[in-house]
């Protein structure tokens, strides 16, 4: 494949190629193999599918319930037109043109120094021209490809964008369910709760009066610890004061025993001194009579003739 180069430029000699992103205007690097560079770097690449991407954003739907999602979007939208734009104004800026001019000078004096190799490599480069046409062949399968992912990218993003809507759909279903269910569990626990306040109202007041019982309990408790102490005492006086009445009974009875024994004992005593009396006096009245008895005796025979 050949052209015809253009007006002022020697044969044989390529023109600098400059970045495909518009604005940018600064030469692609040489490069001796591999497939041809449409991009100065990575960043400008990423900035130029970013824009197109930008530039051509999926259309929402014009049923959406969401005026948020759609004011997102086109904040978004209109942030990356604004960036788009001072790249714009930066580049068309007359000192980076200058700068640009001067690097593209500079780059056409080292590709005119580079001439003299290149007539040198004439019958590499048909090669190597046929090998970058092919190479184009299949740039352009890889950009026809690519543009293919990014519609099935788009008609996923659609079809994610639905699922996301009918996912809300289902989530705002769900919320007012939970929020239904939240009420009525709110209620209940307020029930429970009210309940609970009353069961701990009618315990306090149980416990009050178990403690009024309990305080009256330990009153009487402590009364009949008292008339206790009391009654022991009075037990204890009564069996001091019978012990005592007791005792001088007992010490009555012993002093009236003895005087039973002494009288006894006198008693025995004049008995003994009266039968000891009525033996003399028996005694003296047996010898009286005896005698009596002899002298009466001796009289008569005394008489008779």
């Amino acid at each position: 494949m050949t052209s015809n180069p253009p007006a002022g430029q020697q044969p044989g000699v390529s023109a600098p190629a400059v970045c495909k992103r518009p604005g940018c205007g600064n030469i692609l690097p040489a490069q001796d193999r591999g497939r041809t560079r449409q991009f100065c770097g990575d960043e400008c690449a990423r900035r130029y599918h970013n824009d197109a991407r930008a530039l051509a954003p999926a259309a929402a739907p014009a049923d959406s319930a969401d005026p948020l999602a759609a004011l997102d979007a086109v904040i978004r939208q209109a942030a990356v037109l604004t960036r788009a734009a001072l790249d714009q104004a930066a580049s068309l800026d007359p000192a980076r043109v200058r700068a640009q001019i001067a690097e593209a000078e500079a780059a056409r004096r080292r590709a005119e120094a580079a001439a003299v190799t290149a007539e040198a490599r004439a019958a590499e480069a048909a090669a190597e021209t046929q090998a970058l046409a092919e190479a184009l062949d299949a740039t352009r399968e890889d950009a026809r490809a690519a543009r293919a992912e990014a519609a099935t990218a788009r008609q996923q993003a659609q079809a994610a964008a639905a699922a996301l809507e009918q996912a809300r759909h289902e989530a705002a279903g769900q919320i007012a369910t939970a929020q239904a269910a939240a009420a009525g569990q709110v209620r209940a626990a307020q029930a429970e709760t009210a309940r609970c306040a009353r069961e701990r109202d009618d315990a306090a007041e149980t416990a009050r009066r178990a403690d009024a019982e309990i305080a009256r309990a330990r009153q009487a408790e402590t009364d009949a610890r008292a008339e206790t102490d009391r009654v022991r005492a009075d037990a204890a006086r009564e069996r001091d004061t019978l012990r005592e009445q007791h005792q001088a009974q007992l010490d009555a009875i012993t002093a009236l025993t003895a005087a039973e024994r002494a009288r006894a004992e006198r008693a025995e005593q004049l008995i003994d001194t009266e039968r000891a009396d009525r033996r003399h006096l028996t005694s003296t009245i047996a010898s009286s009579n005896g005698n009596g008895k002899v002298s009466r005796a001796a009289g008569g025979k005394a008489g008779q003739p």
